[in-house]
């Protein structure tokens, strides 16, 4: 599926309608250039789980949990990541093969170690059609 955005707004309601199909152990990777609206997707798509907590990039803690929707949502920023072995000391192998649902960002730095079935989201920006405007990809990687 390929979707135009032309707002915020347009973004964080494509990343609820994402959220809201979203099942246990799915798995989503997030791409895109620094300010292309990950975040903003994100939360949208957190919303679309019923979390009703704000919702930040957690850029220095990795993964942030969010509990208070219908299934636990595991919002990972593994920009800063230095080694991949810091994704062993978190444990992310509970997160990314247990009940909940992980969204990773900047997912290309840890390919290796994503599940092969996979949810591939690419946002792009084209400032010829507008400083809002977001080309999304999703992708269904099996």
């Amino acid at each position: 599926m390929i979707a135009e955005t032309f707002s915020e707004k347009e973004t964080r309601d494509l990343g609820e309608k994402l959220g809201r199909a979203a099942v246990p152990g799915g798995l989503y990777t997030l791409t895109g250039d620094l300010g292309t609206g990950k975040t903003v997707f994100t939360q949208g798509f957190a919303r679309g789980l019923g979390i009703t907590e704000h919702v930040n990039s957690p850029t220095f803690t990795i993964v942030q949990e969010y509990d208070g929707g219908r299934l636990p949502f595991y919002h990972f920023d593994v920009y800063r990541i230095g080694d991949i072995e810091e994704m062993d000391e978190i444990g992310y192998e509970d997160y990314f093969y247990g009940e909940g649902v992980c969204l990773i960002e900047w997912a290309e730095l840890i390919e290796e170690l994503l599940p092969a079935a996979r949810t591939s989201i690419r946002i792009e920006k084209d400032l010829e059609k507008g400083f809002d405007y977001r080309k999304i990809t999703v992708e269904e990687i099996r």
